[in-house]
């Protein structure tokens, strides 16, 4: 049967994976001292993925490309599939439908992803689905890019028409707040990439994973 999504739409890339997800926080023997260096140097191996999230400003599309060049990855950028998908900008969804459309979208083309080998960039509103995230996590590591508020807040500039999975109400520090539990609940591994560069960013994340 053809979801919401998929009738609205059209099917988004890869195989939809709702069932057998495991979404509790048991790490698994793919989080074990050792075997994330092994499942992330295995190009074929099912869960050779490194997934990026983090608040809108982190740095997850700039970081990404420049991860994938460095551990010889291919590169996702979860909010263009679901531009790709709808044929529509973030802000329009979010505008004309809703940002809880917005999040139903982005939850379909995340179950949808059938990646390996791959530097996965995704939304900022990402960890707002659990079996999103639960099949993420089984294909790869995940990486929270955590940086401060007050250095986001610089960075971000288009909040209101970003495209952003948020209540109207919700301010930039509001959305902070509500994220970040979220972002360490999922994370594997957290880099500050506060005062850090891209480059500097991608060579914390190669050597916390063992990769060097």
């Amino acid at each position: 049967m053809r979801t919401e999504t998929e009738r609205r739409y059209g099917r988004t890339r890869g195989r939809l994976k709702t069932s057998g997800l495991e979404t509790d926080n048991d790490p698994g023997p793919y989080r074990k001292p050792g075997a994330i260096r092994f499942m992330l140097e295995s190009t074929q191996h099912p869960f050779s993925n490194i997934i990026l999230v983090g608040m809108p400003g982190a740095g997850k599309s700039t970081v990404g490309v420049v991860l994938a060049k460095r551990t010889s990855r291919g590169y996702v950028d979860t909010d263009i599939l679901i531009q790709t998908a709808t044929k529509r900008s973030l802000q329009d969804i979010v505008d004309c439908d809703g940002y809880m459309a917005l999040r139903r979208v982005e939850e379909e083309v995340l179950l949808g992803l059938d990646e390996t080998n791959c530097v996965i960039a995704t939304g900022g509103s990402a960890v707002y689905s659990e079996p999103a995230m639960a099949h993420l996590k089984i294909t790869g590591i995940v990486i929270f890019l955590e940086v401060d508020l007050t250095t986001l807040r610089n960075r971000v500039i288009d909040f209101e028409t970003r495209g952003l999975a948020k209540r109207p109400d919700q301010t930039f520090a509001d959305l902070f707040e509500e994220r970040s539990c979220l972002y360490k609940k999922y994370a594997d591994i957290t880099v500050d990439g506060t005062q850090l560069s891209p480059e500097d960013i991608c060579s914390e994340i190669i050597r916390r994973i063992g990769m060097q």
